[in-house]
């Protein structure tokens, strides 16, 4: 098995996230998903840290995780099993896994 793999977003991605679409700018949501794809198929379990930006947009947080179930077929459960998230607000925390645990995946 795998070592858990830390993804902190305002390092390794950008302090300002912002926007859902790719044409929304080089640091949008979906852009955002990719790099999580690419961390999940290399990671059994995933940390992502989402202290340090300027703040998240809903759009931002629902493209981005919401969208793993949506469109890259990964279930609600399966990111409940590998990925944590660590946060000063609690409050994101769960918002972000309402995204996740709302989306439903495309037919």
């Amino acid at each position: 098995m795998t070592q858990a793999h830390v993804l902190t977003i305002a390092e390794d991605f950008s302090r300002f996230p912002a926007g859902r679409f790719k044409d929304d700018g080089a640091f949008s949501g979906e852009r955002f998903r990719d790099v999580l794809v690419e961390r999940l198929r290399s990671a059994e379990k995933l940390v992502i840290d989402l202290d340090g930006t300027m703040g998240y947009g809903s759009s931002f947080l629902e493209e981005a995780f919401g969208g793993l179930v949506r469109t890259c077929a990964f279930s609600a459960a399966t990111l409940h099993a590998r990925i944590e998230f660590r946060a000063t607000d609690k409050s994101l925390v769960a918002e972000v896994w309402s995204y996740i645990d709302a989306a439903k995946p495309k037919r």
